[in-house]
């Protein structure tokens, strides 16, 4: 077992301890699913977006997630203001750009939250990543056109130059930092059959950005974690209905110990 392995046990284990408050201004689609994922992790789930209480909220979380999946004028504005105010207190934020790449809106809003607030993961398919490159990284509606492959080397020019980390999920998930890559084996294929497992993903990330200062680290072993939990759904569902039911136990039933064992996590 390699101390990454040991990482992610560790990390589980503080996240059951402490029970983090992981604010998600997240998208509706995504919204019951990524609160029952976090309470299956043993954080605490808020999800709140009006934007005379967005600060507020921000000062008690251990992380703040920002999911532009069901994105408006009015929300991109909320996100910000909570951006900001987690990047004033040192508190990690992470972004799921979902769609960028479909529409200018989602483009130009993702961009919009880099550049204004201080963005410590960026967890997005390989077209949305590619997108925020500046590649060709059209997407269709919200799924990947490309794979992690297809973007691995712009990511890591894109983490260096935004000073952030990227995780890259798909097959095989990528994250960087522009200096260290990691790659994260597991999920099952029913995944992208169950609409919120993306965000849900990100949120993960949040719940370990709350226990784990290092962003590269805290981003591969929330994948980890979540791979793991995919293939045991995995094996007991007979399609995308059974799966989520199963991924949600899954979640809350695996023990740091197994993590340490089942979790692969390598040098990219």
């Amino acid at each position: 077992m390699s101390a990454l392995a040991g990482k992610a046990a560790e990390n589980l284990k503080k996240i059951r301890s402490s029970k983090p408050l992981v604010h998600s201004i997240t998208n509706f689609v995504a919204m019951a699913t990524s609160a029952n994922v976090l309470l299956a992790c043993g954080a605490s789930p808020v999800m709140a977006h009006a934007e005379n209480e967005v600060e507020e909220m921000v000062d008690l979380a251990g992380a703040l997630v920002l999911n532009i999946g069901t994105l408006t004028d009015d929300w991109l504005i909320t996100m910000i203001k909570a951006g900001r105010r987690a990047s004033t207190l040192g508190k990690p934020i992470v972004l799921d750009p979902v769609g960028a790449g479909a529409t200018a809106l989602r483009t130009n809003g993702a961009k919009a939250i880099l550049f204004q607030t201080w963005v410590s993961v960026v967890r997005g398919n390989a077209s949305e990543i590619l997108s925020l490159a500046g590649q060709d990284g059209v997407t269709k509606g919200v799924d990947a056109t490309h794979t992690v492959a297809d973007a691995a080397e712009q990511a890591c020019r894109l983490a260096r130059e935004l000073g952030t980390t990227l995780a890259i999920t798909g097959a095989t998930d990528l994250v960087t930092d522009g200096r260290r890559t990691l790659m994260i084996e597991g999920g099952h294929q029913l995944m992208p059959y169950v609409t919120g497992i993306g965000c849900s993903a990100s949120a993960l990330v949040g719940a370990f950005l709350s226990v784990d200062h290092d962003p590269l680290t805290a981003a591969a072993t929330a994948l980890a974690y979540l791979g793991v939990a995919g293939e045991i759904a995995g094996a007991k569902a007979t399609g995308p209905g059974t799966f989520a039911i199963h991924l949600l136990d899954a979640l809350y039933s695996l023990q740091p110990d197994e993590l340490e064992v089942c979790c692969r996590i390598t040098p990219g």
